[in-house]
Parts: C-alpha cells; sequence; structure tokens
C-alpha cells in the first residue's frame, strides 16, 4: 500500500472542499471533544489519516486512537492556514496527548501565532521531551524578552531540550536584535 504524504492529504482535502473549510474542519477537529465526531469532521480526520475504517478512532486501550485525528488535523495546519485557526493551536498546546501539544508548538512556531507564547513557555516543563524541545523551537519564532529567562532555565537542564533551548535562547537574542 502507497501512503501519501501528510502535505500531499491536506492538499487534496484542498481541492475537495477548499481551503477555508479544511482549515474550519482542522480547527473544529481539535477542539471537539466528544467520542464520535461529527461526518464532516470524521470525513476530513478519515483522509488525513488514510483511513478506510473509521471505528479505529474509537478503538484501542486508553487513550484509544481518537486523539489521533486531533494530531492530524493539527498537522493539516502546518499546510492550510487563516487566523481562525489561532483558537486551535491555543486549544492544541493544552491538550491532554503529547503529540497534539507537541504538533500545536510545531504549528505556532511556523504561523507565527504570537499569542501563545505564554503557554509554550509553561511547555518547557512539560513532562514528555518532545513536547519540550518543540516548545523551546516555538519560543525562538514567537518569544519576546520576557520568554527568555524560561528558555534559561530550560537550558541548564540535563536533557536533550537542554541544548535546544540554549540555540532557542540565541535565536530568540537575534531575532530581537538584542541580548538576552
Amino acid at each position: 500500500m502507497v501512503r501519501s504524504t501528510p502535505v500531499a492529504l491536506v492538499q487534496d482535502a484542498a481541492q475537495r472542499w477548499g481551503h477555508d473549510e479544511v482549515v474550519r474542519r482542522a480547527r473544529l477537529v481539535i477542539e471537539n471533544r466528544d467520542d464520535r465526531l461529527p461526518p464532516d469532521l470524521l470525513e476530513l480526520a478519515m483522509l488525513l489519516g488514510e483511513l478506510s475504517d473509521a471505528e479505529w478512532l474509537s478503538t484501542g486501550r486508553a487513550p484509544g486512537h481518537r486523539y489521533w485525528a486531533r494530531v492530524w488535523a493539527m498537522r493539516a495546519l502546518l499546510y492550510v492556514w487563516n487566523d481562525s485557526a489561532t483558537s486551535a493551536v491555543q486549544h492544541g498546546l493544552t491538550d491532554e496527548q503529547w503529540r497534539v501539544r507537541e504538533m500545536a508548538a510545531k504549528v505556532a512556531a511556523r504561523r507565527e501565532v504570537g499569542e501563545v507564547a505564554d503557554e509554550l513557555g509553561r511547555l518547557l516543563g512539560d513532562a514528555v521531551e518532545r513536547v519540550r524541545m518543540a516548545a523551546a523551537r516555538a519560543l525562538a519564532v514567537v518569544g519576546e524578552g520576557e520568554h527568555a529567562e524560561l528558555l534559561e532555565r530550560a537550558a541548564l537542564g540535563d536533557d536533550a531540550c537542554a541544548h535546544t533551548a540554549r540555540r532557542s535562547l540565541e535565536r530568540l537574542a537575534r531575532r530581537l536584535d538584542r541580548p538576552l
């Protein structure tokens, strides 16, 4: 079975429903916490996940597979965007599933969503290293001077995030054109 790339799947969705409709549906998938998605949102999730079995999303041991729809919808926002999706990024950064938080941080960086900088700062203390690293990278892009101290603290750690935080702090200083 040949699998499509994420960008190709999003392009297919945008051809089918239009750019703004894909953004709208992705936002609603991310913000939806019901056990079952409405048909139009399920249709998007099925396409983005290349699923043929809609029941797969409602199966699996805890936490189940349902959160994958939120991951795929968040990833779609890397490739399609309008400002209405800002609320989805904010929502995704507080999701209970780490993969959603990580992807939301990546979207915040790609789309330069400055409104979420404080939440990204909080994610520097996340239990999952990949989330901490994505948050540090995103703060380099959207953070302000007041976020430098958070990156400095993260840079003192002894995990892989420490190196990422140091690099992000350097990048933030270059972007703001001042020493931090």
